[in-house]
Order: structure tokens, then sequence, then C-alpha cells
């Protein structure tokens, strides 16, 4: 797996000096957002602004929330859940990829998820992270 890290840090560096925080982003939206190129088997951004679709889980401040990144690829299992976030395709929320980011690497709103599947989904993370 080779990582892109050189590519990355002026992309990071932008976002990070640009402090731009997106208005009205809530819990329930599917957002694209500069998740990044990450370490090993986490969950990274694609193509040059190393981004990726993500759905907000918690909203904690303007500039601070919790999000879970979304795939295409069919994956099943415990830590997976498919839905349809509106935007045209079938999702899978990578629910063992869920963490928090400061909200300037959202990029842009692209759809929302159904009251039930969000539902599912937090009940799936809580028993994923039960302590």
């Amino acid at each position: 797996m080779r990582k892109n890290y050189k590519t990355w840090m002026p992309v990071k560096a932008k976002i990070n000096n640009k402090k731009k925080y997106p208005k009205g982003y809530k819990e329930r939206d599917i957002w694209i957002c500069s998740i990044g190129e990450n370490i090993g088997f986490e969950e990274d951004g694609k193509k040059n602004t190393f981004s990726r679709p993500v759905l907000i889980i918690k909203v904690f401040s303007k500039q601070f929330c919790h999000i879970v990144p979304l795939s295409k690829t069919n994956k099943r299992g415990i830590y997976y859940h498919p839905f349809d976030g509106q935007t045209g395709r079938i999702s899978i929320a990578l629910l063992s990829q869920s963490k928090a980011i400061d909200s300037s690497r959202l990029v842009r709103k692209i759809g929302f998820i159904k009251k039930e599947d969000f539902n599912i989904i937090q009940k799936k993370i809580k028993t994923i992270l039960e302590l």
C-alpha cells in the first residue's frame, strides 16, 4: 500500500491555514470531506483533494464534528451499514473508521440519510464502541 504524503501535506496546510468553516452542517448530512492520506488501513481520501463522502454523526460545535467515512464498495459485517444516501447510489458506512474532525475539512454537502438508517448506524456505533 503506497502512500502519497508528500502531495497531501500542502493540501493539509492549505485547509489548516484557510480555516473556513461551513455553515449549517448537521447530523445526518452527507458531505465531501478532505479526509487526507492516512496511516495503514485507515480510510484515505481520493484524488488530488484527498476527499471522500462522509456522514456527519455528531456536531460538537461549528468547528468540530464526528464523522463516518462512506464507500461504494459493497462490504458486509458488523462494521458496515449499507443505505440510500439520496446521492444516486447505495453507500456503505464504514463504522469502524468513525473519527472526530475539524469541520474546515468539509467541502460541500451532497446528500443526507434517512432518519431510520441514521438511528441504526448510531446504535451500531454504540455497540462497536461499547467499553
